[in-house]
């Protein structure tokens, strides 16, 4: 199926009727944000912005100190 340039104008009419001028840039920041939580979880990060979870594998190494 070829999308021509008649396709997609409509489709943009279609999403201004339905969602309005005003609330379109809401729901674009919405589906923006959907999208990063989307890829972060493919990647395994569970919040932006949160430190890293320890390994359980590897010692911590908290009381050992390098003067």
């Amino acid at each position: 199926m070829d999308f021509s340039f008649g396709h997609i104008l409509l489709l943009v009419i279609v999403v201004f009727v339905l969602f309005g001028a005003g609330k379109l840039p809401s729901v674009m920041g919405d589906l923006g944000k959907g999208l990063r939580n989307f890829k972060g979880g493919l990647k395994g990060e569970d919040e932006p912005g949160a430190p890293p979870k320890p390994n359980p594998n590897t010692p911590a190494d908290n009381n050992h100190k390098a003067d």
